[in-house]
Parts: structure tokens; sequence; C-alpha cells
């Protein structure tokens, strides 16, 4: 599947950060460790999640804004990048997106992943490890 250019899709969201024109898009945060639900997989139209054995993270450069990820996460771990005090995982999602293998299908939830939603501070837990794909 060809990814869209930033650039050319009229529904990419420009906006203006300290003067600078730059392009809005989403990321997968810390309250996606040990849940690692692909809800989120089935309805991304670029194909954009990447699998990390106990996360999930989108490629913030095939991401297109379109915003549809986001309210099908259940425990609410996509968020925009425009969040103030996202940097890290802004970084974290760059950084693994290049390494990991994409997902773009739904999988089973991890048979502990509702032990998980609640837990708060999971970075500790964050693993670099590959998922399947």
């Amino acid at each position: 599947m060809e990814v869209p250019d930033k650039h050319d899709n009229p529904i990419i969201t420009l906006i203006h950060v300290q003067g600078v024109e730059t392009f809005m898009t989403y990321i997968v945060v810390e309250s996606c460790i040990r849940c690692k639900l692909t809800d989120c997989v089935e309805v991304c139209p670029v194909d954009c999640f990447y699998e990390g054995e106990n996360m999930l993270v989108i490629h913030p450069d095939e991401c297109i804004d379109c915003g549809v990820c986001e309210p099908e996460c259940p425990v609410d771990a996509i968020k925009p990048d425009t969040d103030p005090g996202l940097e890290e995982w802004l970084e974290v999602n760059r950084e693994y997106a290049e390494v990991w293998p994409n997902i773009t299908r739904q999988k089973d939830h991890p048979a502990d992943s509702d032990e998980w939603r609640d837990v708060k501070d999971k970075k500790k837990y964050f693993s670099p490890e590959p998922g399947d794909g």
C-alpha cells in the first residue's frame, strides 16, 4: 500500500508550533505497555502501526492524522503528538517503528491485558523486543 504524502493530503492537520508550521501525528503512549490491545490497528487506513513484544507504536511519518484509531483504544493510549509532555513517546514511536514489524490486523488481546489496564507508570515494563507483526 502506498502511503499518502502528508503535504498532498487534505485531511492532514497543519499546525503552528512556536511559529513553525508542522504536521500533527498520533502516537502510542505508555498506557499501551502490557495491554497491547490491537483494536486500533484494524481501523488504520495507512497501516502505520508497528508491534513490539508488549506494546504498539505508530510511525509518525506514516500517520496521516485521520484520528480514527484514537477512539478505538480501550486504554486511551493513543494521543496527538501535540499534547504537552509527550516528546519522549514521540521518539519511542519513531525509533521502534523503524525496527519492529508492521501489524495490520487485530489480534486476540493478551491473556493478562485486563490486569494491566489501570496500572500507572508502566514505562519500566517497556520491552524493546519486536512482536510478531
